[in-house]
């Protein structure tokens, strides 16, 4: 009796392990997916000219067009990524006594291109562009997304 349990115990372990080992017997082939549609985002960034904390004249419209070019990138990147907004208010006896309101963006743009950068009055301007059409082919070369093409089981 002892000898037959032991039998059908061994025999459920050898097909349990035989169905897991079927997992591995295969090969995978992967093929890339290529998205239908690459937008074109456009994003513009202004910068005082006389507040830049510098003496000098062609310094402070240095420093306004680098300004200017960050702030245009802080936009790509709310368009891209969105904005996180955090807000908190403080009621003592159901009136309010502080509110206060956070936002922030957080995220890396690759691929964006300088269109126009010139001043306007006091402010220096400079417009940027993502076409995702480029941004996709960047990531292509680092990261794939895939499909799964064919499976052979051996």
């Amino acid at each position: 009796m002892f000898k037959k349990y032991c039998k059908l115990i061994l025999s459920g372990i050898v097909l349990s392990l035989s169905a897991c080992s079927s997992i591995y017997d295969k090969h995978v082939q992967w093929q890339s997916v290529t998205p239908k549609v690459f937008p074109v985002i456009t994003a513009t960034g202004y910068a005082p000219i006389s507040l830049q904390k510098s003496k000098n004249k062609t310094q402070r419209m240095l420093m306004a067009i680098n300004a200017s070019k960050v702030a245009a990138y802080a936009e790509l990147a709310e368009q891209v990524f969105g904005q996180k907004i955090n807000g908190s208010t403080t009621m003592t006896d159901l009136l309010v006594q502080n509110q206060s309101l956070k936002s922030s963006v957080n995220g890396m743009i690759r691929g964006a291109k300088v269109v126009k950068s010139y001043p306007v009055g006091d402010t220096y301007a400079t417009e940027l562009t993502l076409d995702f059409k480029e941004v996709y082919q960047l990531y292509q070369t680092q990261k794939r997304e895939r499909t799964i093409k064919k499976v052979d089981y051996y």
